[in-house]
């Protein structure tokens, strides 16, 4: 558990670690840089590098914390990767289903292997399911979402490396976006983010713009259009939410 500083949670929780690139959106992956970092540190957790591994000690962390939070789960990770087992998934829904304090904010890329599990798992009210959209090659992801029985269901179109026109955003209820960072970050187009922006202001899905990225990403900052937005989706759980 750590706090975090991306913009749409408060802290992580990282009962697996490790994963490998699977599409366009992965080629600069932070997780894989700073699993890097945490290895050379000798941070145990992290000793196998990028091999994907799960960690039943984390499973009680959640239990812990004393008051609500709002949790980015696996940002070192992918949930639902091959080599995560079903039953450890199922253990950890558990851990959420049993926390109903918390919300529990899960993303995955691979939603084939989401829909092929999800009527397996409990989806109770406090578990947000997102998938990563970074380019039109990759909108199938929303459907395969989109069949599931999450509660809550998001998108994370970062890094935004392509425009995303005329996405079917039917029982989708929130829209990240931000630009890609990092020492070489492919540019995002202003376009693009308009177009998105428009399309959940017309399907009146909440819209959060994270970073313009860059080389600097502060100093990009977060305005578009002069306004910063902050929006979230409006659900029954969310209102017992601190932030």
């Amino acid at each position: 558990m750590a706090q975090s500083s991306i913009e749409w949670t408060e802290m992580t929780w990282n009962p697996t670690t490790g994963c490998n690139k699977i599409s366009a959106g992965c080629k600069f992956c932070y997780a894989e840089v700073m699993t890097k970092r945490l290895e050379a540190m000798g941070i145990e957790k992290y000793k196998d590098g990028f091999k994907v591994r799960t960690h039943e000690d984390a499973l009680l962390t959640p239990f812990t914390w004393k008051s609500p939070k709002v949790v980015f789960v696996n940002s070192m990770s992918d949930l639902f990767h091959k080599d995560i087992p079903l039953e450890f998934i199922k253990r950890v829904f558990r851990t959420m289903n049993e926390c109903p304090q918390h919300t529990f904010q899960v993303l995955t890329k691979r939603s084939d292997i989401l829909l092929k599990y999800h009527k397996e798992l409990n989806w109770t009210h406090n578990i947000w399911m997102g998938v990563s959209v970074e380019d039109s090659r990759v909108t199938h992801r929303i459907d395969d979402l989109r069949k599931t029985n999450a509660k809550t269901k998001f998108l994370s179109c970062e890094p935004l490396i392509g425009p995303l026109p005329q996405m079917n955003l039917e029982n989708i209820d929130w829209v990240i976006v931000g630009g890609e960072s990092g020492r070489t970050p492919r540019k995002m187009d202003e376009d693009w983010v308009l177009d998105i922006q428009d399309q959940c202001s017309k399907s009146k899905v909440a819209f959060f713009f994270k970073q313009w990225g860059g080389t600097n990403k502060k100093k990009a900052g977060r305005e578009l259009n002069g306004k910063v937005y902050d929006e979230m989706p409006v659900v029954e759980h969310f209102e017992k939410m601190e932030f």
